[in-house]
């Protein structure tokens, strides 16, 4: 059996600390993550651990980029599959709740602790979370929704409930798919 190159190692070194650090920054926040907790727990010492990462900050961003482009293909692929516009937001809201109501989902606590970060870095973050949020723009701009509907609104409120479904969800009696279901019922009203 070949043995593992260098490049493996430390490819495989460095996706060790970025799960590390993923469950640390899930549990404890920005703020209550510190590199040499992440460091302790993947068996690095602090100058070691910087051969595999730039900074916190970047690392922050790397995983929280991740995490929105993992949750971007995973809708994009649902979305996909339907025809009629209502069906494809249904797909997307399914899949980004199923997502998020994961018990070991890190896009959640990823995308709520932005007023941790320092600025420069919640910049970019919202801007990558504005990209996004794209998909759900254009699902939006495809419904027949009534015109005096403004479909930013429409979106920002859709987005808001989605996002804090994590808040209020109980699993039982209802599944994620279930309960996308159910908010766009309720989105859809009388636009049928």
């Amino acid at each position: 059996m070949p043995s593992q190159t260098s490049t493996e190692r430390t490819s495989e070194r460095k996706q060790q600390i970025l799960d590390i650090a993923a469950r640390l920054f899930a549990r404890n926040g920005y703020r209550g993550t510190s590199i040499r907790e992440i460091g302790e727990q993947a068996g690095i010492l602090g100058g070691s651990l910087y051969h595999h990462i730039k900074s916190k900050d970047a690392l922050f961003v790397e995983l929280h980029n991740s995490a929105l482009d993992r949750a971007e293909a995973l809708i994009a692929e649902a979305v996909a599959k339907e025809n009629g516009p209502w069906q494809r937001l249904e797909a997307a809201c399914s899949t980004l709740l199923e997502i998020q109501l994961a018990p070991d989902s890190l896009t959640q606590p990823l995308m709520n602790d932005f007023r941790e970060v320092p600025e420069d870095v919640r910049l970019e973050l919202v801007a990558r979370r504005d990209a996004f949020e794209d998909q759900f723009r254009d699902l939006v701009n495809a419904l027949p929704l009534p015109p005096e509907i403004d479909r930013s609104i429409y979106r920002n409120l859709l987005l808001s409930l989605l996002n804090e479904a994590g808040n209020w969800y109980r699993p039982g009696r209802l599944s994620p798919a279930d309960v996308a279901q159910q908010i766009v019922h309720v989105f859809r009203h009388d636009a049928r």
